[in-house]
């Protein structure tokens, strides 16, 4: 559901009395971006679960990474971006142009501050484009009428759900809505995905979402790898499936592979 927001100066108002994730992220990646009321619950998440931190480097890191991959050898030039958060080092269209300077690429998120900062998301390089929706993940209709200006359709799409999900609570059906999302791109398509883990330091993920959700007026739920399997329900995952996110292809500058951390990411292809 778009919002009807307009950017900072124009009269938006921002509601700074509560946590929302997208700034929250901000500050555990070192941003500015970010309210009192974000710090608070980020710090206490941060003194239950300090991999916290790890993980949300490294969740960009996996942005970097899944990219490049589909940039540079499933030769994917269209990206839709969804959840896309406050903009941050290697932004999707910054990998994608570096291999393809005609990629184009259409984020969208609905939070008031990621709009205000929308203009930053919108550098393109000369030869490509990009876009941003102010809507809804779960307004797919939506979503597929504006992309649509600047995606082809008919074309494949990388569609991109990196730390979207576990805002959606099992009525709202997350799967169901990255079926639909599937359902919009044609055959050769992509679905990448990033999702907290329910199975990994249990004790102490339950404990931080627990401290997170008393906070923010939207909950967040952690997934076990078996439920955020069934999110690629007929899809082929790239090789090496669904791993902890610093194990997706890593570099040698990745997060060491000695530790567990409690996020899982994959990349689907349509057949």
């Amino acid at each position: 559901m778009t919002s009807g927001r307009k950017p900072e100066g124009d009269g938006l108002k921002l509601d700074t009395s509560v946590p929302h994730i997208a700034r929250v992220y901000d500050y555990w990646l070192g941003g500015k971006d970010n309210f009192a009321a974000d710090r608070a619950v980020a710090e206490q998440v941060i003194a239950t679960f300090p991999d916290v931190l790890v993980i949300a480097r490294a969740q960009r890191a996996f942005l970097g990474r899944v990219v490049y991959y589909l940039a540079a050898e499933a030769g994917i030039r269209q990206f839709l971006d969804i959840g896309t958060g406050l903009p941050a080092a290697n932004n999707t269209h910054e990998v994608a142009q570096q291999v393809t300077p005609s990629a184009r690429v259409v984020y969208v998120d609905n939070d008031p501050i990621v709009l205000v900062h929308a203009r930053a998301l919108l550098a393109s390089g000369p030869e490509g484009e990009t876009a941003y929706i102010d809507a809804d993940v779960r307004d797919t209709d939506t979503i597929r009428t504006e992309a649509a200006k600047l995606l082809d359709f008919s074309q494949p799409v990388a569609v991109m759900l990196l730390g979207v999900l576990h805002c959606i609570p099992d009525e709202d059906d997350p799967g169901g809505i990255a079926a639909r999302l599937l359902d919009l791109v044609s055959p050769g398509s992509y679905l990448a995905i990033v999702h907290p883990a329910s199975d990994v330091a249990r004790d102490k993920m339950e404990q931080a979402m627990g401290d997170y959700n008393e906070h923010a007026e939207l909950a967040l739920r952690a997934r076990s790898h078996a439920e955020i399997s069934r999110f690629f329900h007929g899809l082929d995952m790239v090789e090496p499936g669904l791993v902890q996110i610093h194990r997706w292809r890593p570099g040698p500058d990745d997060v060491s592979q000695g530790r567990d951390l409690a996020a899982y990411g994959g990349l689907g292809h349509k057949p």
